[in-house]
């Protein structure tokens, strides 16, 4: 799979990476309050993400299913990552059927999205597809509860990183950038304050992946994993592709977030090598 230079998410309009009217809950159809398709910002942003990148358009699937909790914001997630299409230069299918993990069909992505995943959602045919897929150079994003999601299967949990242990409420707390110029954490603030559900994880990922950010336990209450508290990170896989995985995105508002809609969309592009 070749690796095409790397763009900059500076040279992306920050309008369009952000939904409008972000004052109000997002409403249950997916939609950011007051955000209206806008076909001019949606072609300079087109253009700003394909400007010197010879190659088309990559593919990805945001598979969504659920075999435990599932998190009302899955549809606003599936409707803000087909929002972002043209800001990143990418194609999206969004799916919650499991026989999509077919070797035929995963062929046609460079991409495959874990997107508030929980519990066991393939079978042993459809994990065994996947690992081929990720064993030939296919690239994966994990966000939020892809945590949560196959405790059973050893492979899903290298690639993952690490598995959810516990959560508190959701607040306030500050994440700590370490990695600032990865190209899914460029131009993010350093500290970042926000509001989320922050997973605690079974073990500490640190010795496996490279962790571009933490959460500082103490600025909120709940936390369980002391000064080390990493939740985002990225690492290669065993087949020459990318793995990526944020604990960020529980609420709706995450998705009409632009420094959350930016970093995933850095990590989209960074995972499938553009």
């Amino acid at each position: 799979m070749a690796l095409p230079r790397l763009l900059s998410l500076a040279a992306l309009p920050f309008a369009a990476l952000a939904c409008a009217g972000q004052s109000a809950s997002p409403a249950s159809t997916g939609a950011c309050p007051g955000a209206a398709s806008s076909p001019d910002a949606t072609a300079d942003a087109a253009g700003a993400a394909t400007d010197g990148d010879a190659g088309a358009p990559f593919n990805v699937l945001l598979f969504s299913r659920t075999a435990g909790f599932r998190h009302e914001s899955i549809p606003t997630a599936i409707a803000q990552l087909k929002d972002l299409q043209a800001t990143g230069g990418y194609v999206a299918e969004a799916t919650e059927d499991p026989t999509q993990f077919s070797p035929e069909n995963l062929a046609r992505f460079e991409v495959v999205v874990f997107l508030l995943t929980t519990g066991d959602v393939l079978d042993d045919h459809q994990q065994a597809a996947f690992e081929a897929w990720i064993g030939a150079g296919g690239g994966y994003v994990g966000v939020h509860s892809a945590a949560d999601t196959e405790y059973d299967w050893p492979f899903y949990g290298t690639l993952m990183g690490a598995y959810f242990l516990s959560h508190p409420a959701i607040q306030q707390a500050s994440v700590d950038i370490e990695v600032a110029d990865h190209p899914a954490t460029v131009g993010l603030p350093s500290v970042w304050m926000r509001s989320d559900e922050w997973y605690d994880f079974r073990t500490n990922p640190r010795p496996n992946v490279t962790v571009l950010a933490t959460v500082d336990e103490s600025t909120y209450t709940g936390g369980t994993m002391g000064a080390d508290h990493p939740i985002t990170w990225s690492h290669p896989t065993g087949g020459g592709g990318r793995a990526f995985y944020t604990a960020m995105g529980h609420t709706d508002e995450s998705y009409c977030d632009p420094l959350f809609r930016q970093m995933l969309i850095g990590a989209l592009r960074w995972v499938a090598g553009r």
